[in-house]
């Protein structure tokens, strides 16, 4: 908790404490001794020279928020461990529970600070993959990315505020639902790990994405945890005043109940499923010469590996073993030459698609035809007659993974970005594209957590969705489990099948009601046969697009600014009074 000064300061900006229209102050609210010491501090400070008074001010925060930022770091780590690889959702609900009651009451920079300390152990634990790069880069990305977290828990604290205490769980669910908006689109792009949604993939809640989308799921989430919170705090006042009876419990009953509801809501919700045709497939997963940073291996290792795979699969396929497939789809970066460059690798492509006799969707990077050092990260439509055709060319490359922003700058201070020596040059369409006789809409790796880019793909005409990817790097590291979640959540959200293509695994055929039929392990040779369903109508989350995450997301914000207005008229009332 900051100095006395900074607390009047900041309370005025959300109400006085004393007068809150939500009930009794809880313990967080009592004054400390050590306010004191620090506003004389911050008083004796010469002006212009403020920063020793800063510095004193933020150490005086750290060790009168212990106990609370270890509350919360505890909580951040159990939002980790409900996403994948560990999956147990339920935690995503005490997770968010846990922040609301921390910053309930709380000064706005009580509550930025909460949510810092709640974000940072989280961000760490979900993105521990990235130490493959290095730690440095787990450590940088989680520090980015829960600034976002510190906006929300100051706006969590100052809603707490507002007057009608039964509200306060929806003006936090939306809350969360703004942040993964900020969260999403910046910087760079945005970087939309970590959303409640995908932890929630296989709970109650996931049918609601057939309705809203992801941000649906995520709201459903949040004012889940949110009424749980309420129940607990009313339940807590009721015996901190001494007053228990069953008239006075009925409140905290009553957020139980719609906790509930909201819970069982999703079964309410009709998975479309029924298909309108079908078509068999074959998914090739060549597996890669070792995992990490150098999982390229020697030049043609990759290319062969899926060649030899689609020749074993032609081979089973004429002697009867398996039945013939319509297509087959390779993963991303399964040329790892281009092979309008590199005629052997032209070559090979070219003899594994006429050996199995159907078109196959090629995953390569292929120069820019114009722009020296960019490259095309490309699906590209192979057919055993008439040779490469049609492409798809990922729209959203990552920032500082296949492109690096001021790259003249810092690659000076970075050396490591060295390792990334040419960029990705961004398509322009989406990967809407005729495989044989099915229209499947081409989405590669990191796109699937991007809601647009998914959905501008199924509302162009895509009857099955195809996600090639290439997750070598991050091999055994839990990132696999975290992206198959992400195809589970779409496949219901979209109505449609999601066939996954990965070089090293996690390659995967899932349902359209999000079931799991077939996997592969990773860093395996496999080949995936399925017959898949082609649906052709969509859901009312294909139809509305992304007006409930903007209507959800301009609430909290609106709530956020009826607090702070609310703050300043009771601090004018005051000092008319």
């Amino acid at each position: 908790m900051p100095s006395g000064s900074d607390t009047t300061a900041e309370a005025a900006s959300s109400g006085p404490a004393e007068e809150r229209p939500d009930g009794p102050r809880t313990p967080a609210d009592a004054p400390r001794t050590g306010d004191q010491g620090d506003a004389a501090a911050e008083a004796s400070t010469p002006p212009g020279g403020d920063r020793p008074g800063r510095w004193r001010r933020l150490g005086g925060l750290a060790r009168r928020e212990a106990g609370r930022s270890a509350l919360a770091a505890v909580a951040g780590l159990a939002l980790g461990f409900a996403f994948p690889p560990f999956g147990a959702w339920p935690l995503s609900l005490l997770a968010v529970a846990a922040l609301s009651l921390l910053t309930y009451g709380r000064t706005a920079r009580q509550g930025a600070w909460t949510g810092f300390a709640f974000g940072l152990p989280f961000f760490v634990l979900l993105l521990k993959w990235l130490h493959v790069v290095g730690w440095d880069a787990v450590i940088g990305l989680s520090v980015i990315e829960s600034l976002f977290l510190v906006l929300m828990g100051a706006g969590f604290a100052l809603v707490s505020r507002l007057p009608v205490p039964s509200l306060w769980p929806l003006w936090t669910a939306c809350l969360w639902v703004a942040e993964e908006w900020a969260r999403d689109r910046v910087p760079f792009g945005g970087f939309p790990w970590g959303r409640l949604a995908f932890a929630n993939t296989g709970s109650p809640f996931t049918p609601l994405a057939a309705v809203g989308g992801a941000p649906l799921v995520t709201f459903a989430v949040a004012l889940t945890g949110g009424l749980l919170a309420s129940a607990a705090f009313a339940l807590w006042r009721l015996r901190a005043d001494g007053r228990l009876s069953v008239r006075g419990a009925l409140p905290a009953a009553g957020a139980v109940v719609v906790a509930a509801a909201v819970t069982a809501a999703g079964y309410a919700v009709p998975i479309p499923t029924r298909a309108d045709d079908s078509v068999d497939v074959a998914v090739v997963q060549g597996n890669v010469q070792q995992a990490g940073m150098d999982f390229l291996g020697r030049p043609m290792k990759i290319l062969n590996n899926h060649v030899d795979a689609t020749l074993d699969l032609a081979k089973d396929v004429k002697a009867g073993r398996i039945k013939k497939p319509d297509l087959v789809i390779w993963p991303e970066n399964s040329s790892d030459l281009d092979p309008f460059q590199y005629r052997e690798a032209y070559a090979r492509i070219d003899e594994a698609v006429r050996a199995i006799g159907v078109p196959v969707l090629v995953g390569a990077l292929v120069d820019h035809p114009s722009k020296e050092g960019y490259v095309f990260n490309q699906g590209i439509v192979w057919d055993p007659k008439d040779g490469p055709g049609a492409s798809y060319t990922k729209q959203h490359p990552v920032p500082f993974g296949e492109y690096v922003p001021f790259r003249k700058e810092l690659s000076k201070i970075i050396t490591r970005l060295q390792r990334v020596p040419r960029d990705f040059y961004p398509g322009d369409h989406t990967g809407l594209m005729k495989v044989g006789p099915a229209r499947l809409g081409d989405v590669i790796c990191f796109e699937v957590a991007y809601d647009e880019i998914v959905r501008d793909t199924v509302n162009a005409g895509a009857r099955a969705l195809v996600v090639q990817t290439n997750n070598a790097t991050y091999g055994r590291t839990g990132q696999p489990e975290q992206q198959l979640a992400m195809y589970r959540l779409r496949a219901v959200e979209h109505g449609r099948p999601v066939i996954s293509a990965a070089t090293s695994g996690i390659s995967a055929v899932v349902a359209p009601d999000g079931t799991i039929e077939q996997r592969t392990k990773e860093f395996t040779q496999d080949v995936l046969t399925a017959r898949i369903p082609l649906r052709d109508g969509t859901t009312l989350a294909d139809r509305v697009g992304a007006t409930p995450e903007w209507v959800l997301a301009m609430v909290g914000v609106l709530s956020c600014a009826a607090a702070i207005m609310i703050g300043r008229r009771g601090r004018t009332d005051k000092k008319g009074q």
